[in-house]
Parts: C-alpha cells; structure tokens; sequence
C-alpha cells in the first residue's frame, strides 16, 4: 500500500497537469505518426514513414500508443483516444514485416493493441495482440527454456542472443494464456524469466545486458558489453528493465522469487543512483568524460520501484518509494520539458554507449522516456490499469 504526503500528492497533479497541458497540444499535432525522436527542429519523427531500421517494424512502436491511453485513461481526453487507434491501425503495416520483426513484439503490441483491447473491449485490438503472442511464443527455444531475441543476421556466431529487455517482453504471453487459456504461454514466460534469472543477474544485483546462448544444448555461453560502457559493466536501462520486468513477472505469477530478484536489482540501481545525485548515467560504470545521461533509465525503473512499494511489507515501502519519487524529480528538475517549443517531454534520453558514434542517440529525446516517465506519474496518481 503507498501512502503519499500531502505535499508529495500535490507535486504529482501538478507534474499531471503539466503533462496534460502540453500533449494534448502534442498528440493532436502528431496523430498521423508514430514518434521514436525529434528532428533538428524539436518535431517528432515518424516511424510510420521512416526507412529500415527506424521504420514500421522498429520495436519502440507501441510507445507512443500506449502514452496516448496513459493520458487517456486519467483524462478521458477523446483526442489521446483516436490518436492511440490511429497508430495502432498504423502499426498493422508491420505484420507484413515478418522478416524483421522480432522479441519486440510485445512491446509493440502488449501495451497498444493490448491495452485497448483491455479498456474497450475492441475484437480487431485483441486478435492484434494475439497475432503478436503467438510470433513471440514461435521464437521459444525448448532446449534452452528461452525466446530468441533477435533474427539470424544478428547471430552471425551461430548463437542466440538473449537480451535483458526481453523480461518487459513476456507479460504479452501471461496475458495470452489467460486469453487462449493455454498455459503452455505462461509457462514460456516463466521458463524465460527463470533463464534470464539465472545467465544474466550477477551476485551483485547488477545485469548483463547480453548473454549468448547455444541454441542446440541451451547452455550460456558468454556475456556481451551490448549498450552499455563495456562487457561487466552496469548499463542502467538494462537495470530498469530488470527491476521492473522480474516485478511483473512476479506480478503476473505469484512467484516470490521474482520480487526478490527485482528487490536485489532495485537495491543496486538505487545505491548507484544516489551517490550521483538521482541524474542516471547511461552506465553506472562509465567514464566520467564524456558525460552521457538516460532519463529512459530512470523513469522506466521508477515505475518498477512503485509497483515494488505496493507489494513489499511496510518497512521496504519507503525504501522504494523515496528512490521512485527521488528519480522523477530529478527528471522533472533537470530533464522535463513541459513547453510546446518541442514534441518531446524528456531530454538527455540515450540509446547506447557506443564509443566513436559521435553524438547520434546520446542525450536526446527518445519516446519510450516519455511514457514512463507519463506511467509512473500515472502510478503515482492511483490510476488503473496496470499496462503490462
């Protein structure tokens, strides 16, 4: 149970209304799109449009959707509404795309087509879904008891790469079980969640972003640097999709492990975040020069530390709750752009720690930073459902 200071309620509505304030100006503009990042002129891009990779098939597609019934469900705002179906009937272009399609799907589609199935009722919303549990089910490997992430052209050693994000992937199954009701998709789900449990959460509470894994015996081979600094270092977006990935899968399964797990990972960013003020880098063990921040990271585990506080016992509830309230006001402090001068809410948003690629990717405007950093304000305001 959260419980919030007078004070504390009063800076949530007001960050809610500012966001309000600005998207509803935003979405009305944006409607016929689907944003990834902003142009040299602070407009959203288009992946609806855009050449491969960022282009229908690109796996942040179901972010701005989702965003959009976030803003919904706590305005009943009719413009958040049809701007959501439009990009979801955009998004079926990339049903077509078989070949490059991948794990993604269940962001793409959970919290798009999913969600909108689960508010309204939509028949053509459900099978969308459904079409996207049953691609992510085809990509599990029995042998290894885990979904393959990515296509061949990215496992040009003849392993599979099994990827960190891939736990905010699988409550697309848990939900498919119930509406098949076939818990062979829970199972997969759990199976996977168990696997990365076990190849990519090290001793200390941090998490490998990458792990090969031999597709013939299932046997983990070695790590990959991935996004992050270097291999064994901490990428904090990889750390924000393990706390708040195991927190779901305990969510949706009961399973008291997976809250532990999320508990030992959540205790690792918060240490790492604290000495530094609240203002995430894109990794923890980066050098200090230059200085490259990820407010996707922070707003995404923000979310998982809330639905941590709801479910622990009494004495952990501040510890979680403080860390989640501590990250989005740094946000808000240093990050936020409430104005209408630009498409995008978050700034110093990073895809990757890749040395020698210049700037692109490195401290901009992602969506996904977005909608998080919108869901766990939504959280905070007591609003259901749960998205995932």
């Amino acid at each position: 149970m959260i419980n919030l200071t007078g004070n504390e309620k009063q800076w949530i509505d007001e960050i809610w209304n500012k966001i309000d304030g600005k998207m509803k100006v935003v979405a009305k503009k944006n409607m016929n799109k689907i944003p990834y990042t902003v142009d040299e002129n602070g407009d959203f891009t288009d992946c609806a449009t855009g050449e491969w990779p960022y282009d229908i098939s690109w796996w942040t597609n179901g972010f701005w959707p989702g965003y959009m019934w976030l803003l919904y469900v706590g305005t009943k705002d009719e413009v958040y509404r049809q701007t959501a179906e439009t990009a979801e009937k955009l998004l079926d272009n990339a049903f077509a795309e078989y070949g490059h399609l991948h794990h993604d799907v269940g962001f793409m589609w959970h919290i798009s087509a999913g969600v909108n199935y689960r508010l309204t009722g939509s028949k053509p919303s459900r099978l969308r879904a459904l079409y996207a549990a049953d691609f992510l089910a085809a990509r599990y490997n029995p042998v290894g008891q885990y979904i393959r992430s990515w296509n061949a052209d990215a496992d040009t050693d003849g392993y599979n790469k099994l990827i960190i994000d891939s736990m905010m992937n699988i409550p697309l199954l848990y939900w498919a079980a119930k509406e098949h009701d076939d818990e062979r998709f829970k199972q997969m789900a759990i199976n996977h969640a168990n696997t990365v449990m076990r190849t990519h959460i090290r001793p200390d509470g941090t998490a490998h972003h990458i792990v090969e894994i031999n597709p013939k015996t299932g046997e983990a081979m070695f790590p990959l640097g991935g996004q992050g600094y270097e291999v064994g270092s901490t990428w904090t977006r990889g750390q924000a999709w393990a706390i708040y990935g195991f927190a779901l899968s305990y969510i949706h399964t009961g399973d008291e492990k997976y809250l532990a797990t999320a508990k030992k990972v959540a205790n690792a960013f918060i240490a790492c975040a604290a000495v530094r003020d609240w203002i995430v880098p894109l990794d923890f063990r980066q050098p200090p020069e230059p200085e490259i921040y990820d407010t996707t990271a922070a707003a995404c585990a923000a979310c998982g530390l809330i639905e941590i506080a709801k479910v622990c016992s009494k004495y952990d509830v501040k510890n979680y709750l403080d860390a989640a309230l501590r990250l989005l006001k740094a946000i808000d402090e240093k990050a936020a752009d409430y104005t209408t001068d630009n498409d995008n809410l978050l700034n110093y948003c990073s895809e990757a720690y890749y040395p020698g690629r210049g700037e692109a990717g490195l401290n901009t405007a992602i969506i996904y930073g977005d909608y998080y950093y919108t869901e766990a304000i939504y959280k905070l305001k007591g609003f259901e459902p749960l998205f995932w």
